[in-house]
């Protein structure tokens, strides 16, 4: 009996175990993502848009990442909520903001939706990966957007999304990063590490090779160069001396003709 009423007694006890062997007591839910401002993001100190080696290697905590992700989000669901988690991981320190398309674009540009807008931005402010939420998100980026919310980068993935007659509405913001390889071996010039970059050895090496190729195929190409303008000016010069030489001849054979030819002032002295 004893050691019933004992084993009750620490009830409590076990019960803070018991948590504490699952992690310890749940964490309080967050409030809902905020919807960004009408005039955008206006940061308290000065805002510089980062490298993406800045961004891998990690910022401080009042200077997060700002990483853009924009859709329909119609019925939301588990894919898109994994599509939010991989935008919101990429970095250490990532602030994800989720632009969501109004009903009128995306009637005019897609098709009809299941859900209103409202319920639809309602849907992403409740999602955990979520800090901000655009509404009424345009169809197309464009660098005002991007200034006006402060966005270092956009993600998405790298196949063509083909709408409002064009081939793919997210092609220019691609092309600025699409070679990443130039990237790298930019930046491992102007003296990144391959740490800082998140490079490993064996590539870190085959950039390296790339750029002594590189400065091989230019110092080459830059010979070539010379040698054609050398040559352009030797034959240039040549031209030149030619023609002296004709005149030279001409004037030569004029002066000749003029002192000893039939009518020439030696021939007038003897006669």
């Amino acid at each position: 009996m004893a050691r019933r009423r004992r084993g009750r007694g620490n009830s409590a006890q076990q019960q803070q175990t018991s948590q504490s062997r699952r992690g310890g007591p749940r964490k309080a839910p967050r409030e809902p993502a905020e919807f960004a401002k009408p005039t955008g993001y206006e940061p308290d100190i000065p805002h510089e848009k980062l490298t993406i080696a800045q961004a891998r290697k990690g910022t401080p905590a009042h200077r997060p990442v700002r990483v853009y992700a924009d859709g329909i989000f119609d019925l939301f669901h588990s894919g898109h909520a994994r599509a939010l988690m991989q935008a919101k991981n990429v970095f250490p320190n990532t602030h994800l903001i989720v632009g969501v398309c109004s009903d009128e674009l995306t009637h005019k540009f897609k098709g009809y939706t299941v859900m209103t807008e409202d319920e639809r931005y309602d849907a992403l402010r409740h999602c955990r990966y979520v800090d901000e939420v655009v509404r009424d998100a345009p169809w197309s980026l464009t660098p005002e957007f991007l200034k006006k919310h402060k966005i270092d980068f956009v993600a998405h993935d790298d196949i063509p999304y083909t709408s409002a007659g064009s081939d793919d509405v997210y092609k220019h913001i691609k092309e600025a990063v699409r070679d990443y390889d130039v990237y790298v071996r930019r930046n491992l010039q102007r003296g990144y590490t391959a740490r800082e970059l998140n490079v490993g050895f064996l590539k870190e090496n085959k950039y390296r090779l790339q750029n002594q190729v590189d400065k091989m195929k230019e110092t080459v190409r830059t010979v070539e160069e010379k040698s054609k303008q050398l040559v352009y000016r030797v034959e240039e010069k040549s031209q030149d001396l030619i023609h002296k030489w004709e005149e030279k001849s001409r004037e030569f054979i004029g002066n000749f003709l003029e002192l000893f030819g039939p009518d020439g002032a030696w021939a007038s002295s003897f006669s």
